[in-house]
């Protein structure tokens, strides 16, 4: 027998490059979501093609060369860098003679061992059984034999016995809890939109350092650890500003390339809070050579919640990591556009308060503003 890491299975990583830009960052990631799941690593192959094959993905010979490795290392699981059809998966487990999942299988299985509120791990469990849903076909007997295991938690040990018509129904449920309680956010929040209190949501690439900056600015010790997804649930506080007094900052779920669409849907009722922000605080790895397509990325799946409208300041944090020193940036008309800190070191910090009371300032006079119009220019009711 192989020792194995603590709750984790060995596998073998499969990425293909089809000539996009960010292969070599792709694979990197794909690394560091196996790492985070717990897994070990075994080996990698990857290959080049011109697009995926129908049946196989792979192609049949690139398909060969991954079950040698399977067989020689004794794997238990084949992750593919890919979104894998269900055809596709069935193809492969029989010609690898092992468990296949894909990237978005892996996203969701660290989802569902990191949710840790009840809302958390309801919007993970829809999110999995929506993509389970179409893998259907093969019947619940292929995931008993499995007995759970990467791409396997939650939903895939609970609902076994559980056929097409009784997931529509737990599909239903989940999306009418989530929806209760979506409602009764919406309230809170228009509780506050009465107070008049400011919100801020802390937006970015997974692993950008939102929490670690959420704690320098809050001292609310929210989790942060050096991983993909560490943080899932979203974490509110008060945070007072010179000048402004109270505002609500809140920290949210980072994004990714090609992040599951099954999971920000099924998130969209907490992401729903960024799109009603005040204002967002793009953050965003200085260190990392990647970051002008995260940064896109990031801007893609605001577009999809419809926060994309919101006011935004980019905030380039790890500068410890750069030797860039703290600093502002200014569009042509003096309007602030961003802000270089180093939310592990502080460096900055001072500076980026001073940005959120200026801008939420500007906000609060411009809302103010709008509201007397409105009032000014409102018909009067003539009552009998």
């Amino acid at each position: 027998m192989f020792d194995r890491h603590q709750g984790g299975e060995r596998v073998i990583l499969v990425a293909l490059d089809f000539g996009m830009p960010d292969f070599a960052e792709s694979v990197a990631e794909l690394r560091l979501l196996a790492t985070g799941a717990g897994l070990e690593i075994l080996g990698e192959v990857q290959g080049k093609r011109s697009r995926p094959d129908a049946a196989l993905f792979a192609g049949s010979g690139k398909a060969d060369e991954i079950a040698a490795l399977v067989a020689a290392a004794e794997a238990d699981v084949v992750i593919f860098n890919h979104e894998l059809s269900p055809a596709q998966e069935r193809n492969l487990e029989r010609r690898l003679q092992c468990r296949v999942i894909d990237r978005t299988s892996l996203i969701l299985d660290i989802f569902a061992s990191r949710a840790k509120s009840a809302e958390g791990k309801l919007q993970v469990e829809l999110a999995q059984l929506q993509h389970l849903s179409t893998r259907l076909v093969r019947g619940w007997t292929h995931l008993e034999r499995q007995r759970g295991g990467v791409g396997m938690r939650g939903p895939g040990e609970k609902q076994l016995e559980t056929d097409r018509r009784l997931l529509g129904v737990r599909v239903k449920a989940l999306r009418e809890r989530l929806a209760r309680l979506g409602k009764q956010r919406r309230t809170q929040r228009r509780s506050r939109d009465r107070q008049q209190v400011l919100s801020v949501a802390l937006v970015g690439y997974t692993n950008a350092g939102k929490s670690t900056l959420f704690n320098a600015l809050t001292r609310a010790g929210a989790y942060a650890a050096d991983q993909l997804f560490a943080t899932l649930d979203t974490t509110t506080r008060k945070l007072y500003l010179p000048g402004l007094g109270e505002i609500v900052l809140s920290d949210t779920v980072g994004f990714i390339t090609r992040l599951p669409h099954d999971l920000v849907a099924a998130f969209r009722a907490t992401l729903e809070a960024t799109a009603e922000a005040d204002l967002l605080l793009h953050v965003i790895d200085a260190s990392s050579p990647g970051r002008e397509r995260q940064i896109e990325a990031v801007e893609k799946v605001l577009g999809e919640i419809g926060a994309d409208t919101v006011p935004q300041l980019r905030v380039y944090n790890k500068l410890d990591l750069t030797g860039v020193a703290p600093g502002v940036g200014r569009d042509e008309y003096g309007k602030l556009q961003s802000v270089y800190v180093s939310a592990q070191t502080g460096a900055g910090l001072e500076l980026l308060r001073e940005a959120l009371s200026e801008i939420l300032s500007a906000n609060r006079v411009q809302n103010e503003a709008a509201a007397h119009d409105k009032a000014a220019f409102s018909p009067m009711v003539h009552t009998a």
